[in-house]
């Protein structure tokens, strides 16, 4: 396992591992590599769906010239001072912040002159780039815009708001741990729970899509198989890490396995979590592995979601009723992780004499949710065909 890039580099050519790679936690590089490839995706079908007319563009009065604003300067040196104020205490921290890069961003340390310094000099570089074209007289044009020029912004917020998303569900699934310590859990960079990201991502881009007038049905349709296949990439992120959403404790193989043994269970060595009875002769910062394999469920999650992807990705253009596509992914998203529930380590509830994981819960919920939003879209389709007949 990589709990980050330097063991990574430690398998592939053998160099010594805990090394300056190790600020690139493998969990962290995955859940980025997940948004740019949702990003990208989602990306081409916004273009593809402008050609066939579906996504319209709009005019906005833009004014060119103006020369440098307030808060152009602010938000630059503020950026600046951000990356002066973490940056170089990291420098001079390096042993600290490779170990845990989040608990040196998301804490109050920092170096306050680099911060300072490097925030007057974004500020004042800002002011000098916006003022190079500034005009004695600024002008208002009219530019037409696309949906997909939007693309940026709709990442950008479907990122934070997940995040943010992610860290609620994650706090509501271990409240007294939060009690303990509420800052401290909510500012950390471990714990996150998929579905409160993608239930936050939901909600901060749906928000944005009214308020810029972009149709959310079809831009549903549009991210349905990117978002899918971004969880499987999150999901590599999960089982190469090891970072404890792993499975029960596997039974026996049976008999006829013709698969690699590791399919069947793992012992998930030098997890990011560091559980487990220790490796013999290893000297390394994680030298633990599973004392009982257990099923590679983010492994088996991984295999379903590209193949819910690839199965929605062939079908999109098939689909023509508007938020149909999305149903389906949603109902099979629930489908697949109310099954993986079954043979996954997770905290469970009793309600009603019935034992259930938060995440069961909410597939129950997403597969209603895809089941009724079918229905209702295929009938509201038959109305409309039989109203213009």
């Amino acid at each position: 396992m990589f709990p980050d890039l330097s063991y990574f580099f430690h398998w592939l050519l053998g160099s010594e591992p805990d090394n300056w790679l190790a600020i690139f936690k493998t969990f962290g590089v995955l859940l980025v590599s997940a948004i740019l490839v949702a990003s990208f995706l989602l990306y081409l079908e916004m273009k593809r769906k402008e050609k066939e007319g579906l996504f319209k563009s709009k005019m906005i009065k833009v004014t060119e010239g103006e020369g440098a604003k307030l808060n152009d300067v602010i938000s630059n040196a503020f950026f600046g001072f951000l990356l002066g104020f973490k940056g170089f205490f990291a420098y001079n921290n390096f042993d600290e912040f490779k170990i845990d890069p989040a608990s040196i961003v998301f804490s109050s340390k920092g170096n306050w002159i680099a911060g300072i310094v490097l925030a007057i000099v974004f500020g004042i570089y800002k002011y000098w780039e916006k003022n190079k074209t500034k005009l004695e007289q600024p002008l208002v044009v009219e530019k037409k815009i696309f949906p997909s020029e939007h693309i940026g912004d709709i990442t950008m917020i479907a990122a934070i708001s997940g995040i943010v998303g992610a860290k609620l569900f994650a706090v509501i699934e271990d409240l007294p741990a939060f009690f303990n310590d509420p800052v401290g859990m909510f500012l950390s960079g471990s714990g996150l729970a998929i579905y409160g990201g993608l239930i936050g991502g939901f909600i901060g881009v749906y928000i944005y899509l009214k308020k810029n007038q972009i149709a959310p049905l079809h831009l549903m349709d549009a991210v349905a198989p990117a978002l899918i296949i971004a969880y499987g990439v999150g999901r590599m992120g999960c089982q190469f890490a090891g970072d404890g959403d792993w499975g029960i404790v596997a039974s026996a193989m049976p008999e006829g396995w013709f698969l690699p043994d590791w399919l069947w269970s793992f012992d998930y060595p030098h997890n990011v979590n560091k559980e487990g009875i220790p490796i013999e002769e290893c000297k390394f910062m994680y030298c633990n592995k599973l004392a009982l394999k257990v099923y590679p469920t983010p492994l088996y999650e991984i295999v379903m979601a590209f193949g819910i992807g690839a199965f929605l990705w062939a079908i999109r253009k098939r689909v023509k009723i508007a938020g149909m596509l999305f149903f389906i992914y949603v109902f099979l998203n629930g489908l697949e992780r109310f099954f993986i529930e079954k043979i996954r380590v997770n905290i469970k509830y009793e309600a009603f004499g019935i034992s259930y994981t938060q995440a069961e819960f909410i597939a129950v919920i997403l597969m209603i949710i895809g089941l009724v939003g079918m229905f209702y879209l295929s009938k509201k389709a038959k109305v409309e065909t039989k109203h213009h007949s």
